[in-house]
């Protein structure tokens, strides 16, 4: 077949150099990138710059010892409920996955409820829950009981706290779990267990290193979320970061640069989050990339140079 486009041809013994090809100027791109650089800065100058922050106040409180104390519980709490809640998520992933109708239905039952119910009635619920099993006992029905406690002794506030958002987190999860399995080709699963392995080891061996690609970003993210979602524990009297610097203000009248104290710890505490999750993201794509993505560090090199 013979083209009709005629060819650009350059004559070597003419000396003259190839036609040189030049790039659209986008000229409204950096218009607008000027307009929103002018705003950022207008903004972060009326930040710094307005009294009404209290930022000498900030740096007076930002290292105190009650916010030291309350900011290691709200690490506690997220490190507890990530954990735990995600290895009930795996579980409850595994059974919504079974092919047993019983651990199935009480899989999905036990997702729905929690996923119904806001985390706030949770933990009202578990704060309260001295009112409705006053005394814990453990025995054997209609026979005699070995073992028997008051729920206030046992449930105290941090106890209630922590019951609250792990079983919160743990259906999240199970969700989180499961979608990242399904997302596994299932001829995989097919051809391992046909070549005698088991369930057990080609959900360890095969299914989860695969199914972390999806997993991972949607754990960060979730992550993320239960760090804040900690501060929701203050209205029952825990004294985590939140609650920790509203018992300063209360007593300082301070309100917005004990606030602002707040705000610092959960940027930063985020921040290192959002970077741990960026490395762990590029650990998993190792298999399926040619090459990996540069870090932060590799990237800010590459600029200076």
């Amino acid at each position: 077949m013979t083209s009709l486009a005629p060819e650009i041809t350059t004559d070597p013994s003419s000396g003259s150099p190839p036609p040189r090809t030049v790039g659209s100027r986008h000229v409204g791109r950096w218009v607008w990138a000027a307009v929103v650089v002018v705003l950022v800065v207008w903004a972060l100058r009326s930040v710094a710059l307005n009294p009404a922050f209290g930022w000498s106040t900030v740096g007076q409180y930002l290292f105190t010892t009650a916010v030291l104390r309350g900011l290691g519980t709200t690490l506690l709490l997220t490190f507890a409920t990530t954990v735990v809640g995600f290895v009930l998520g795996i579980g409850l992933a595994a059974m919504r996955l079974s092919g047993n109708p019983v651990l199935s239905s009480v899989s999905w039952g036990y997702v729905w409820l929690f996923r119904s119910t806001p985390l706030l009635v949770q933990l009202l619920f578990w704060y309260n829950v001295g009112a409705l099993y006053p005394q814990l006992s453990l025995g054997i029905p209609f026979g005699p009981t070995f073992f028997s406690v008051e729920s206030v002794n046992l449930i105290s506030v941090l106890v209630a706290a922590l019951l609250g958002l792990i079983l919160h987190e743990a259906a999240y999860a199970a969700e989180i779990v499961r979608g990242g399995i399904l997302s596994v080709d299932a001829g995989q699963s097919e051809a391992a267990v046909a070549l005698g392995m088991t369930r057990a080891r080609v959900l360890r061996r095969i299914v989860l290193p695969q199914a972390m690609r999806s997993i991972i970003p949607a754990t960060g993210n979730m992550v993320i979320g239960t760090l804040k979602g900690t501060s929701i524990v203050s209205v029952i009297a825990v004294t985590d970061l939140l609650y920790s610097v509203q018992t300063i203000y209360n007593r300082t009248y301070e309100i917005i640069p004990l606030l602002l104290v707040a705000t610092v710890w959960y940027v930063i505490l985020t921040s290192v989050l959002s970077v741990g999750q960026y490395y762990v993201e590029r650990y998993y794509a190792r298999g399926a990339e040619r090459t990996l993505p540069p870090t932060p560090l590799q990237r800010l090199r590459k600029v200076v140079r």
